[in-house]
């Protein structure tokens, strides 16, 4: 599964301009606003399809607007509190590994495959995922290390032998 290029632009953006603001004043609404040129500019992404994004995120309320000479973008909320879930959701950006559209009836002809529940599944630990990293953590630099395998739940079954005594005979 891939992010498209909405999603991932978004989050490029956002984490940008809460790094020009790190350090800046701890009440948001005192931080200079950042120009969407300038975020632009440092992530190489297009001026026009930034505009566009930052609509969808000011409608969020993942970031303000300032209007007139030295105008641009605050964050909505505190760095910290804005995951990056939140972000990708108001780009409208779907966050599913199947193949199935929403609302239909299944992916394999209007059947569910056998691998929709697998599919589904991976897009869940993906949203879970991008629902506990915030802008902070990326900034900061503390995303590696965070996936974690999932516990398996104890399948019934022999107990396992015992290496201590001769052919793992019972005490």
């Amino acid at each position: 599964m891939r992010l498209s290029t909405k999603g991932r632009y978004a989050v490029m953006a956002m984490v940008e301009l809460a790094a020009r603001q790190r350090g800046a004043s701890a009440e948001p609404a005192l931080e200079r606003p950042v120009s969407l040129a300038d975020i632009a500019g440092a992530q190489q992404l297009s001026l026009a399809y930034l505009e566009q994004l930052f609509g969808h995120l000011r409608r969020g309320g993942l970031v303000a607007s300032a209007r007139g000479p030295g105008g641009g973008y605050r964050l909505g909320r505190p760095a910290g509190a804005i995951a990056v879930a939140d972000i990708v959701n108001a780009v409208d950006e779907p966050i599913r590994a199947t193949r199935c559209e929403e609302g239909a009836p299944g992916c394999l002809a209007g059947e569910r495959c056998l691998t929709h529940d697998l599919w589904a599944e991976l897009g869940e630990h993906i949203r879970l995922f991008l629902a506990g990293i915030t802008l902070a953590d990326v900034v900061a630099g503390e995303i590696a290390g965070r996936a974690m395998a999932p516990r398996r739940p104890a399948r019934p079954g022999p107990a396992p032998l015992d290496r201590e005594r001769p052919n793992g005979a019972a005490p």
